[in-house]
């Protein structure tokens, strides 16, 4: 099932996409009309979505809705960098022996084809094309067995990065941080339908296929993942977990490969689907 989180008739509320129907958790006044309260609410909550679905006329046509991103502020946001055996290598760095995860600040979340900012103070800005977790339980301690139990899905990231801001700052935090630098959708496919560990995932920048690989090279997979940062915090429904990107990113090509304004970045991952973004120059505001 595709949960997504939507907006229709100025309002936002959650739901599930079955083939071209949206079921809006609204025909429901026990359930949730959030995402991470619908994914807290567990199995119950998607049975009775299931439920509303048999109904061929409940529903809300795809096209009068705008989705968004599906969980709009998760709590967490961590994702891992050099986890794919290519990547490490187009690096020149060692295979790591630990998952190196950062941080990316929450407030950098944006949804399907909503724009990517080129930041006014770099132009080095790179795309990574990224399969992410979805938590859908409160957890701690989960050894790897158990991870798939606490996993709600998967969806897209492009854990967007400008390059010398990551350099800058040993933990790589600023660099990936920036503003709508976090793009995440078009939904969660939920954990039963899908094997998150044999996933064709590509990465186009225009019409260049830039990245191609499939998740089963991950070094450290979904599972170790979950299990490593569960031993040190407590993971609640709606936190993120980017799982690394593959080779092909465009800070190691010669010459550089750098996104720019104008540019259309696509991420495609086998069994969810593709996810769009087009670049735009940072607009010339400030907040007080």
């Amino acid at each position: 099932m595709r949960l997504i989180t939507f907006e229709y008739r100025n309002q936002t509320r959650a739901g599930a996409l079955i083939d071209d129907r949206v079921i809006d958790t609204a025909l429901d006044p026990d359930l949730p009309q959030d995402m991470i309260g619908l994914l807290a609410a567990g199995e119950p909550a998607l049975e009775r979505l299931r439920d509303l679905a048999e109904n061929p006329e409940a529903g809300i046509p795809l096209a009068e809705v705008r989705l968004l991103a599906p969980v709009p502020r998760p709590g967490k946001y961590l994702a891992v960098g050099l986890n794919y055996a290519d990547h490490v290598e187009e690096t020149g760095l060692e295979t790591p022996e630990f998952p190196t995860f950062f941080n990316k600040q929450t407030t950098c979340v944006t949804g399907p084809e909503m724009p990517v900012h080129r930041p006014r103070i770099s132009d080095k800005l790179d795309y990574e094309g990224e399969l992410a977790i979805v938590i859908g339980r409160r957890c701690r301690h989960v050894t790897p067995e158990q991870a798939r139990e606490v996993i709600a899905g998967y969806t897209i990231a492009n854990d967007v990065s400008v390059r010398d801001w990551q350099i800058k700052a040993p933990t790589w935090t600023l660099g990936k941080s920036f503003d709508t630098h976090g793009p995440i959708g078009p939904w969660i496919v939920t954990a039963d339908s899908l094997d998150p560990h044999n996933l064709e995932l590509k990465t186009w920048l225009n019409d260049e296929l830039r990245q191609h690989s499939n998740t089963r090279h991950l070094i450290f997979d979904c599972y170790q993942l979950v299990s490593t940062l569960s031993t040190v915090c407590t993971l609640e429904p709606g936190d993120i977990i980017a799982t690394g990107t593959s080779s092909g990113v465009g800070v190691s090509m010669k010459p550089r490969g750098y996104m720019k304004a104008g540019d259309r970045v696509r991420v495609e991952i086998e069994g969810i689907g593709e996810l769009c973004n087009p670049i735009v120059e940072e607009p010339d505001t400030a907040c007080y």
